[in-house]
Protein backbone atom coordinates (compact mmCIF):
# COMPACT_ATOMS: atom_id res chain seq x y z
CA UNK A 1 0.00 0.00 0.00
CA UNK A 2 0.91 3.63 -0.47
CA UNK A 3 0.85 5.67 2.72
CA UNK A 4 1.16 9.39 3.37
CA UNK A 5 2.29 10.17 6.90
CA UNK A 6 2.32 13.53 8.68
CA UNK A 7 4.57 13.25 11.73
CA UNK A 8 4.21 16.95 12.71
CA UNK A 9 8.04 17.06 13.04
CA UNK A 10 7.61 15.09 16.24
CA UNK A 11 9.36 12.28 18.04
CA UNK A 12 7.73 9.51 15.98
CA UNK A 13 8.91 10.70 12.56
CA UNK A 14 11.92 8.44 11.95
CA UNK A 15 10.40 5.36 13.57
CA UNK A 16 7.11 5.64 11.69
CA UNK A 17 8.69 5.92 8.27
CA UNK A 18 11.03 3.03 8.99
CA UNK A 19 8.24 0.79 10.27
CA UNK A 20 6.02 1.45 7.28
CA UNK A 21 8.83 0.73 4.85
CA UNK A 22 9.62 -2.55 6.62
CA UNK A 23 5.95 -3.47 6.27
CA UNK A 24 6.31 -3.07 2.50
CA UNK A 25 4.60 0.30 2.18
CA UNK A 26 5.49 3.02 -0.26
CA UNK A 27 5.82 6.03 2.04
CA UNK A 28 5.32 9.72 1.32
CA UNK A 29 6.37 11.61 4.42
CA UNK A 30 5.50 15.22 5.28
CA UNK A 31 6.60 17.18 8.33
CA UNK A 32 9.07 14.38 9.00
CA UNK A 33 12.03 16.17 10.61
CA UNK A 34 11.96 15.44 14.35
CA UNK A 35 13.07 18.90 15.42
CA UNK A 36 10.09 19.85 17.58
CA UNK A 37 9.06 22.74 15.32
CA UNK A 38 5.40 21.90 14.81
CA UNK A 39 3.91 23.15 11.51
CA UNK A 40 0.37 22.56 12.83
CA UNK A 41 -1.38 22.03 16.12
CA UNK A 42 0.04 18.60 17.06
CA UNK A 43 -3.32 17.24 18.25
CA UNK A 44 -4.33 14.76 15.50
CA UNK A 45 -7.94 15.80 15.01
CA UNK A 46 -9.58 16.46 11.60
CA UNK A 47 -9.35 20.25 11.97
CA UNK A 48 -5.54 20.01 12.13
CA UNK A 49 -4.97 17.57 9.25
CA UNK A 50 -5.64 19.76 6.21
CA UNK A 51 -2.15 19.36 4.77
CA UNK A 52 -2.35 15.58 5.10
CA UNK A 53 -5.81 15.46 3.52
CA UNK A 54 -4.57 17.57 0.60
CA UNK A 55 -1.63 15.20 0.03
CA UNK A 56 -3.41 11.84 -0.02
CA UNK A 57 -5.41 11.99 -3.26
CA UNK A 58 -2.75 13.62 -5.49
CA UNK A 59 -0.31 10.86 -4.52
CA UNK A 60 -2.89 8.12 -5.11
CA UNK A 61 -2.34 6.90 -1.56
CA UNK A 62 -4.40 4.18 0.10
CA UNK A 63 -4.39 5.88 3.50
CA UNK A 64 -2.99 8.84 5.41
CA UNK A 65 -1.76 8.74 8.99
CA UNK A 66 -1.56 11.82 11.22
CA UNK A 67 0.63 11.46 14.29
CA UNK A 68 0.81 13.62 17.39
CA UNK A 69 4.12 15.02 18.62
CA UNK A 70 5.09 12.28 21.08
CA UNK A 71 4.00 9.18 19.20
CA UNK A 72 1.00 8.00 21.21
CA UNK A 73 -2.04 9.19 19.22
CA UNK A 74 -3.06 8.64 15.59
CA UNK A 75 -5.72 9.83 13.17
CA UNK A 76 -6.62 8.35 9.81
CA UNK A 77 -7.28 10.02 6.45
CA UNK A 78 -9.09 7.99 3.80
CA UNK A 79 -7.96 7.35 0.25
CA UNK A 80 -10.45 10.09 -0.72
CA UNK A 81 -8.52 12.65 1.33
CA UNK A 82 -11.13 12.81 4.10
CA UNK A 83 -10.14 12.89 7.78
CA UNK A 84 -12.19 10.05 9.23
CA UNK A 85 -11.89 11.17 12.84
CA UNK A 86 -9.74 10.04 15.75
CA UNK A 87 -12.49 7.87 17.27
CA UNK A 88 -12.16 5.43 14.36
CA UNK A 89 -8.49 4.73 15.15
CA UNK A 90 -9.32 2.62 18.18
CA UNK A 91 -12.34 1.03 16.49
CA UNK A 92 -10.16 -0.22 13.61
CA UNK A 93 -7.35 -1.43 15.86
CA UNK A 94 -9.74 -3.02 18.36
CA UNK A 95 -11.34 -5.06 15.59
CA UNK A 96 -7.97 -6.57 14.69
CA UNK A 97 -7.03 -7.24 18.31
CA UNK A 98 -10.47 -8.76 19.02
CA UNK A 99 -9.88 -11.33 16.27
CA UNK A 100 -6.93 -12.85 18.15
CA UNK A 101 -7.24 -16.37 19.42
CA UNK A 102 -7.03 -15.51 23.10
CA UNK A 103 -9.55 -14.56 25.78
CA UNK A 104 -10.09 -11.18 27.36
CA UNK A 105 -12.24 -8.06 27.12
CA UNK A 106 -11.65 -4.81 25.28
CA UNK A 107 -10.99 -1.87 27.59
CA UNK A 108 -11.54 1.82 26.95
CA UNK A 109 -12.70 4.91 28.82
CA UNK A 110 -16.15 6.29 29.52
CA UNK A 111 -15.91 8.96 26.81
CA UNK A 112 -15.01 6.69 23.89
CA UNK A 113 -17.33 5.98 20.97
CA UNK A 114 -19.79 3.09 21.08
CA UNK A 115 -18.10 1.68 17.96
CA UNK A 116 -15.93 -0.42 20.28
CA UNK A 117 -19.12 -2.00 21.67
CA UNK A 118 -20.07 -2.89 18.10
CA UNK A 119 -16.67 -4.51 17.58
CA UNK A 120 -16.92 -6.47 20.84
CA UNK A 121 -20.42 -7.74 20.04
CA UNK A 122 -19.24 -9.07 16.68
CA UNK A 123 -16.46 -11.04 18.35
CA UNK A 124 -18.23 -12.21 21.49
CA UNK A 125 -16.21 -10.01 23.81
CA UNK A 126 -17.04 -7.72 26.70
CA UNK A 127 -16.22 -4.00 26.84
CA UNK A 128 -14.99 -2.60 30.15
CA UNK A 129 -14.91 1.16 30.63
CA UNK A 130 -12.49 2.91 32.97
CA UNK A 131 -12.14 6.53 33.98
CA UNK A 132 -10.58 8.80 31.36
CA UNK A 133 -6.78 8.69 31.32
CA UNK A 134 -4.22 6.25 29.96
CA UNK A 135 -3.21 5.02 33.42
CA UNK A 136 -6.81 4.12 34.30
CA UNK A 137 -7.29 2.17 31.08
CA UNK A 138 -3.96 0.37 31.46
CA UNK A 139 -4.65 -0.62 35.07
CA UNK A 140 -8.00 -2.12 34.04
CA UNK A 141 -6.41 -3.91 31.07
CA UNK A 142 -3.79 -5.54 33.30
CA UNK A 143 -6.28 -6.47 36.02
CA UNK A 144 -8.76 -8.00 33.58
CA UNK A 145 -6.38 -9.64 31.11
CA UNK A 146 -7.58 -7.52 28.17
CA UNK A 147 -7.02 -8.53 24.57
CA UNK A 148 -6.72 -4.87 23.63
CA UNK A 149 -7.65 -1.36 24.60
CA UNK A 150 -7.15 2.35 24.22
CA UNK A 151 -8.92 5.68 24.18
CA UNK A 152 -11.08 7.49 21.66
CA UNK A 153 -8.58 10.31 21.21
CA UNK A 154 -6.62 8.10 18.80
CA UNK A 155 -4.65 6.19 21.44
CA UNK A 156 -4.29 2.42 20.92
CA UNK A 157 -2.84 0.05 23.52
CA UNK A 158 -1.73 -3.37 22.29
CA UNK A 159 -0.88 -5.59 25.29
CA UNK A 160 1.23 -7.92 23.15
CA UNK A 161 3.69 -5.04 22.74
CA UNK A 162 3.50 -2.68 25.75
CA UNK A 163 0.97 -1.20 28.12
CA UNK A 164 0.89 2.35 26.77
CA UNK A 165 -0.61 4.19 23.84
CA UNK A 166 1.49 3.66 20.73
CA UNK A 167 0.66 5.08 17.33
CA UNK A 168 3.18 2.83 15.58
CA UNK A 169 1.21 -0.16 16.83
CA UNK A 170 -1.99 1.53 15.69
CA UNK A 171 -0.65 1.97 12.14
CA UNK A 172 0.46 -1.66 11.95
CA UNK A 173 -2.89 -2.96 13.23
CA UNK A 174 -4.89 -0.82 10.81
CA UNK A 175 -2.79 -1.85 7.80
CA UNK A 176 -3.06 -5.48 8.90
CA UNK A 177 -6.84 -5.13 9.09
CA UNK A 178 -7.05 -3.59 5.62
CA UNK A 179 -4.93 -6.42 4.19
CA UNK A 180 -7.02 -9.14 5.82
CA UNK A 181 -10.27 -7.59 4.61
CA UNK A 182 -9.06 -6.62 1.16
CA UNK A 183 -10.94 -3.35 1.46
CA UNK A 184 -10.28 0.37 1.41
CA UNK A 185 -10.21 2.30 4.66
CA UNK A 186 -13.39 4.11 3.56
CA UNK A 187 -15.17 0.78 3.11
CA UNK A 188 -14.00 -0.37 6.51
CA UNK A 189 -15.21 2.84 8.16
CA UNK A 190 -18.54 2.45 6.38
CA UNK A 191 -19.05 -0.99 7.93
CA UNK A 192 -19.79 0.61 11.31
CA UNK A 193 -23.29 1.75 12.21
CA UNK A 194 -23.93 5.46 11.55
CA UNK A 195 -22.68 7.52 14.46
CA UNK A 196 -21.76 11.10 15.29
CA UNK A 197 -19.83 12.31 18.30
CA UNK A 198 -19.62 15.86 19.62
CA UNK A 199 -16.95 17.12 22.02
CA UNK A 200 -17.41 20.41 23.87
CA UNK A 201 -15.89 22.11 26.88
CA UNK A 202 -17.17 24.72 29.30
CA UNK A 203 -14.95 26.97 31.38
CA UNK A 204 -15.70 26.19 34.98
CA UNK A 205 -14.16 28.25 37.82
CA UNK A 206 -12.26 26.31 40.46
CA UNK A 207 -14.59 24.64 42.91
CA UNK A 208 -17.68 24.86 40.71
CA UNK A 209 -17.33 21.75 38.59
CA UNK A 210 -18.92 19.60 41.27
CA UNK A 211 -21.84 22.02 41.41
CA UNK A 212 -22.36 21.48 37.69
CA UNK A 213 -22.15 17.69 38.05
CA UNK A 214 -24.72 17.64 40.86
CA UNK A 215 -27.07 19.80 38.78
CA UNK A 216 -26.73 17.38 35.86
CA UNK A 217 -27.46 14.39 38.11
CA UNK A 218 -30.64 16.08 39.31
CA UNK A 219 -31.62 17.07 35.76
CA UNK A 220 -31.29 13.50 34.45
CA UNK A 221 -32.84 11.82 37.49
CA UNK A 222 -34.83 8.74 36.48
CA UNK A 223 -32.63 7.99 33.48
CA UNK A 224 -29.89 5.35 33.35
CA UNK A 225 -26.80 7.02 34.82
CA UNK A 226 -23.18 5.98 35.26
CA UNK A 227 -21.53 8.04 38.03
CA UNK A 228 -18.08 6.46 37.84
CA UNK A 229 -16.59 9.76 36.65
CA UNK A 230 -18.80 12.82 36.48
CA UNK A 231 -22.12 11.78 35.02
CA UNK A 232 -22.85 9.68 31.95
CA UNK A 233 -26.42 9.41 30.64
CA UNK A 234 -27.18 6.26 28.64
CA UNK A 235 -30.28 6.15 26.44
CA UNK A 236 -32.20 3.12 25.17
CA UNK A 237 -31.37 4.00 21.54
CA UNK A 238 -27.63 3.74 22.24
CA UNK A 239 -26.98 7.47 22.40
CA UNK A 240 -25.16 8.90 25.41
CA UNK A 241 -23.81 12.06 27.01
CA UNK A 242 -20.81 12.19 29.36
CA UNK A 243 -19.92 15.28 31.42
CA UNK A 244 -16.82 15.27 33.60
CA UNK A 245 -14.32 17.69 35.10
CA UNK A 246 -11.06 17.88 33.15
CA UNK A 247 -8.04 16.26 34.76
CA UNK A 248 -5.75 19.08 33.58
CA UNK A 249 -7.77 22.29 33.10
CA UNK A 250 -10.50 24.26 34.94
CA UNK A 251 -13.16 23.12 32.49
CA UNK A 252 -16.07 20.73 32.23
CA UNK A 253 -15.84 18.38 29.26
CA UNK A 254 -19.10 17.37 27.61
CA UNK A 255 -19.15 14.58 25.02
CA UNK A 256 -22.20 13.09 23.32
CA UNK A 257 -22.76 10.40 20.70
CA UNK A 258 -25.88 9.65 18.68
CA UNK A 259 -26.95 8.38 15.28
CA UNK A 260 -26.50 11.79 13.62
CA UNK A 261 -24.84 15.16 14.24
CA UNK A 262 -28.08 16.96 15.03
CA UNK A 263 -29.02 14.51 17.78
CA UNK A 264 -25.51 14.54 19.28
CA UNK A 265 -25.52 18.34 19.22
CA UNK A 266 -28.88 18.38 21.00
CA UNK A 267 -27.55 16.12 23.77
CA UNK A 268 -24.48 18.33 24.23
CA UNK A 269 -26.46 21.56 24.24
CA UNK A 270 -28.91 20.28 26.85
CA UNK A 271 -26.11 19.34 29.23
CA UNK A 272 -24.19 22.58 28.61
CA UNK A 273 -27.28 24.65 29.38
CA UNK A 274 -27.81 22.88 32.72
CA UNK A 275 -24.13 23.21 33.63
CA UNK A 276 -23.97 26.91 32.72
CA UNK A 277 -26.96 27.68 34.90
CA UNK A 278 -25.42 25.75 37.80
CA UNK A 279 -22.03 27.47 37.76
CA UNK A 280 -23.57 30.95 37.34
Amino acid sequence: PKVVIDSVNGAGADCAEGLLQKMGCEVIAINDVPNGRFPRDPEPIPANLGQLCDAVRPHGADIGFGQDADGDRLSVVSEEGIAIGEEYTLAFAAEVMAERDCPGPLVTNLSTSRMIDEVAACHGREVLRAKVGEVNVVETMIAEGAVGGGEGNGGVIDPTLRFCRDNLAAMALILQGMAWRGCTISEWAGSFAPSAIMKEKLECPAGRTQRAILALIRHYEGQRLDLTEGVKVLSEDGSWMHARPSNTEPILRVIAEADDCESARRLCDEALAVARQAIG
